[in-house]
């Protein structure tokens, strides 16, 4: 197939504006061979992938062991399933999910999409209180369908407004501006736990805590969005266990697919299900828990709860964190903070066309990382998990080079900006 060919394709049937500009910035990657940590260019160029899908590929490109189960569950002739009914795969996925959780997180419901999980959450939420009053952060994303939509940044919903009321936002980590907003009509407080698309700022350490005290005083529900945060990407399980709160819902997707089959999940504490048993057919979806979707996530669940596995994201983590020290050192006119939970990293730079140019800068030095779209300041770097010594090193000197392009053009900073504006 030819290159170009397949650009002006997509260009004419699937989207223009992303043709357009993709061409305006010099980056026309197109995905063909795709191998555990790697990417490769339909011209051949290969690249290390550090933008992961947001996580969806934390255990690399086609994993053996996650393709394998697929290729069996095929082979065995199990296929989507019936979501009207009982079914063996959600149960044993629902199983292994609440054995990985906290005691009082007991409960799933499946979907194929994150923002989909968003929105039975925020569902749940006010079926279970009877209350109207979502309070969410500024900056945030959580996917671009209804409810979600309305508890994520202006950019993505102003388009479609008006959109559902009773969303109320404040900064993140601002406890003493949640405690302003939040009273006896709150029917919950959602965050990502780490906001990704905001630029991964981390939280106060005691954040958390007083979110969830806030929330026990007024009875409001505590919602936390680990799509891109679960499943080890932040060197535990889950990204909430860093701040010892439990939840009262939190929605996985993702990573949960393995990137071979979409499934998403949406866990809660056992009180809340009083509301799903009343209403048992209230929120159905087709493809949610699709029985071979829930083949694939029994499998990352085995691998990603394995012992080793999360002392191989900290080792790795560790070892990035040296090398991003030494970058700092010698760019520190440009990086100016590395925010970091194990392999959940941000870049934090000294302008806001400093993100774009550096997606540049490793593009063109083998390395597939994108800046963080509510601020742009910031460079994401999500490897898979399974990244080994091998891919460290290549990190090590291709993203240093990345700085140096970057450092050397950095006189088009105000065309990134003006790019970035329109």
């Amino acid at each position: 197939m030819d290159k170009n060919a397949i650009i002006e394709s997509f260009e004419r049937h699937v989207s223009s504006g992303k043709v357009e500009f993709y061409r305006s910035i010099g980056f026309e990657l197109v995905i063909d061979r795709r191998e555990g940590p790697w990417i490769y260019d339909m011209d051949g160029t290969k690249f290390l992938d550090c933008h992961c899908n947001g996580g969806v590929y934390n255990l690399g490109h086609t994993n053996p062991e996650v393709r394998q189960a697929l290729i069996d569950a095929l082979n065995e002739g199990i296929d989507i399933g019936n979501h009207h009914l009982i079914s063996i795969y959600r149960a044993l996925l629902g199983e292994k999910l609440a054995d990985l959780t906290p005691s009082e997180i007991t409960r799933v419901v499946y979907g194929v999409s994150g923002g989909e999980a968003v929105d039975f959450s925020i569902k749940l939420a006010r079926g279970y209180t009877g209350r109207h009053k979502i309070i969410y952060a500024s900056g945030g994303y959580h996917g671009h369908t209804g409810l979600a939509l309305a508890a994520g940044d202006e950019k993505y919903r102003k388009p479609f407004e008006p959109l559902a009321p009773g969303f109320i936002e404040v900064p993140f980590g601002d406890l003493e501006a949640l405690k302003e907003v939040i009273d006896r009509e709150t029917a919950a407080v959602l965050f990502e736990t780490i906001p990704a698309t905001l630029g991964m700022p981390l939280p106060p350490e005691d954040f958390y805590k007083g979110v969830r005290d806030l929330c026990d005083e007024y009875g409001s529900l505590l919602i936390l969005d680990e799509i891109q945060t679960g499943l080890g990407r932040t060197g535990k399980i889950w990204c909430f266990e860093h701040y010892n709160v439990v939840p009262d819902i939190f929605v996985v997707g993702k990573g949960l697919s393995g990137g071979l089959y979409p499934i998403t999940a949406t866990l809660y504490r056992e009180e809340l299900d009083s509301f799903m048993r009343r209403h048992p057919f209230i929120h159905v979806s087709t493809f949610g828990g699709s029985e071979l979707g829930c083949i694939v996530a029994m499998k990352v669940l085995d691998i990603v709860s394995r012992p080793s596995f999360l002392k191989h994201v900290n080792k790795m983590a560790l070892e990035l964190r040296n090398i991003l020290n030494g970058i700092m050192d010698k760019y520190g006119d440009i990086l100016v903070e590395v925010r970091q939970k194990g392999l959940f990293i941000g870049l934090k730079m000294s302008d806001e066309g400093f993100g774009p140019l550096l997606s540049l800068g490793a593009y063109r030095n083998g390395i597939l990382a994108v800046y963080a779209n509510n601020d742009t300041s910031v460079l994401q770097l999500l490897p898979p998990l399974t990244i080994g010594d091998q891919e460290i090193n290549y990190i090590k000197r291709h993203l240093a080079e990345a700085y140096r392009w970057a450092s050397e053009n950095r006189e088009y900073l105000p065309l990134v900006k003006s790019i970035l504006r329109t």
